[in-house]
């Protein structure tokens, strides 16, 4: 009687643990497919030309609508300049030819000294920089310790703060707005 006890707990563990192992996937679960219905050839062309229709129509549609151009507000002039244009427009007396040559070589002479500056400029700065070079392999020479402080960052000099005038002064009892965004953008298809 005891063998059988021991034997029925022993059968039970096995079945729990058999149990927990067992895992069932929806590939195990699966069905045979389905058979595809055989359709009719003729059902099948008249489905893929009507498709073709519809393609060639939106085809044809953008085509005739990449003609026309998406108006710009932007770029349209307003009426009420259009109607004072001969107001606006500046009599100017016509500049002599002299006038004009010297204009010319004002802006020659002009451009020869700024090209001039920027020769200088890089003159300079290449030999500052071949000179900064010299010095630090002298320095290296002398003691790498002193070339490797030489060469370290110095990230006191990052966080610059500077204040000045700014390109307008700020006007008096102004009310900044709050930031509300009104899209007045008109929406083309």
């Amino acid at each position: 009687m005891l063998k059988l006890f021991t034997f029925r707990r022993l059968s039970l563990q096995n079945s729990l643990c058999a149990a927990r192992c067992l895992h069932t996937t929806p590939i195990l679960c699966a069905e045979p497919l389905k058979k595809k219905k055989k359709l009719d050839p003729q059902i099948i062309k008249q489905r893929e030309d009507r498709r073709k229709k519809k393609i060639e129509k939106q085809i044809r549609r953008l085509e005739k609508n990449a003609r026309q151009l998406k108006p710009v507000e932007e770029l349209e002039v307003p009426m009420e300049l259009i109607q004072e244009k001969q107001k606006r427009l500046r009599k100017l007396t016509p500049i002599n030819p002299t006038e004009l040559e010297q204009r010319a070589q004002l802006k020659k002479q002009w451009a020869r000294y700024k090209h001039e500056q920027k020769v200088t400029d890089f003159q300079i700065i290449d030999r500052l920089v071949q000179s900064q070079n010299k010095a630090l392999e002298e320095l290296r020479r002398e003691s790498e310790e002193l070339y490797q402080a030489a060469i370290e960052m110095d990230l006191q000099l990052l966080p610059v703060t500077l204040t000045g005038p700014v390109a307008t002064p700020p006007i008096k009892n102004y009310v900044s707005p709050d930031g509300d965004y009104i899209r007045q953008a008109m929406k083309w298809e």
